[in-house]
């Protein structure tokens, strides 16, 4: 058996949802639970927005002292940090289970995973990069943000059931107790900078440059989608290992950053590509290159579409109103506060010069 199973409060329930059907219509035979960082006795969701997914909220998984890991992260590192306590207590709960997959809930996956499948029964590890090749410029992502965020994607991670996996997961629940944090001045960006070390910690990791796994905006520039006369998406592209042209299926897409409520726009965490045609706004400015038919991906647009209308379906707008009942309103300290007025003459500078 092989369970699957994302991570997010009842607003994301909507992209929890969408993951669930493309799994099930995908990969029947895994198991797929929905970690839910809240708590449905407070939401007391309607019949017709609750999942049709097994939920397993997180003060039921045993996380020590969960209260006050809630106080120190906000709702983004509070979901990534409880991830490896998942992963344990899949472990614990399923002893029997012979991997486990997580899945950012902004993902959608498009064929049965047999490479992965097979990939589990070899390897403890499979993470991936999120590049195999350079990036092209130095719009947003580039090279350097990645050096900022990790080399790794972490809305993706296999673990085969063996006692390497489970030597990772404790390792990295140690970690995360106190340092998911993001805070790039500290070198810490949530769970995935941690897992920088995995290749190097653990024995039996494989960094997977499969082209169809986790397809998202950071690796638009070395991939590019089309469909075959069956209908199926396929990936064309390069490694920089293997520069030769690649064509494989599309395994799975990761959505992050994607709004349905902004549809024209690939991701508000990137500035290299656009949606042709479009007036493109990030932040109420337009694309840099949004004229440019070199930056526009066509190519791309029909699996944002097909997205936005499975979240829909899937009550997002309704979805999006459930405040996340660990999450307390942040609190803005006096550094902070000075550290800002300080750097805004710059950042009014910056802004100034690329206007021009």
């Amino acid at each position: 058996m092989t369970l699957a199973f994302t991570i997010c409060s009842i607003n994301y329930l909507a992209q929890a949802r969408t993951l669930g059907d493309s799994l099930r219509q995908t990969n029947p035979d895994y198991q797929y639970i929905i970690g839910l960082v809240d708590k449905l006795s407070v939401a007391n969701l309607p019949a017709e927005l609750v999942p049709d997914y097994p939920m397993l909220e997180v003060d039921k998984i045993g996380i020590p002292d969960f209260a006050a890991m809630c106080d120190r992260y906000d709702i983004t590192e509070l979901n990534t940090a409880v991830k490896p306590f998942y992963i344990d207590y899949l472990y614990q709960t399923y002893p029997d289970a012979s991997a486990v997959i997580y899945f950012d809930p902004d993902i959608i996956v498009f064929q049965p995973l047999n490479e992965l499948n097979e990939a589990l029964t070899r390897h403890s590890l499979v993470l991936t990069p999120h590049t195999c090749s350079p990036t092209p410029d130095w719009e947003r992502p580039n090279e350097q943000h990645h050096l900022n965020t990790g080399i790794f994607n972490l809305g993706f991670i296999g673990l085969r059931n063996d006692a390497t996996a489970h030597q990772f997961v404790n390792w990295w629940k140690d970690r995360l107790v106190y340092e998911c944090r993001i805070d790039l001045c500290e070198g810490l960006f949530v769970d995935q900078h941690w897992v920088n070390f995995a290749p190097v910690y653990f024995n039996n990791v494989l960094i997977d440059h499969h082209l169809g796994y986790n397809m998202a905006y950071w690796n638009l520039h070395e991939r590019f989608i089309s469909q075959t006369d069956a209908g199926n998406w396929v990936v064309s592209g390069e490694r920089a290992s293997t520069p030769a042209q690649q064509t494989e299926p599309l395994q799975f897409f990761h959505f992050s950053g994607y709004n349905p409520d902004k549809p024209d726009e690939i991701s508000k965490y990137q500035t290299r590509y656009s949606f042709p045609n479009k007036s493109n706004q990030t932040g109420g400015k337009p694309y840099r290159f949004a004229d440019k038919p070199e930056q526009q991906r066509p190519d791309v647009r029909p699996l944002f579409d097909l997205y936005r209308n499975q979240l829909l379906a899937n009550q997002n707008e309704l979805y999006r109103q459930y405040p996340c009942v660990y999450i307390k309103p942040p609190k803005v300290f006096r550094y902070q506060r000075v550290r800002k007025l300080l750097k805004l003459p710059f950042n009014k500078l910056i802004t100034l010069l690329e206007s021009r």
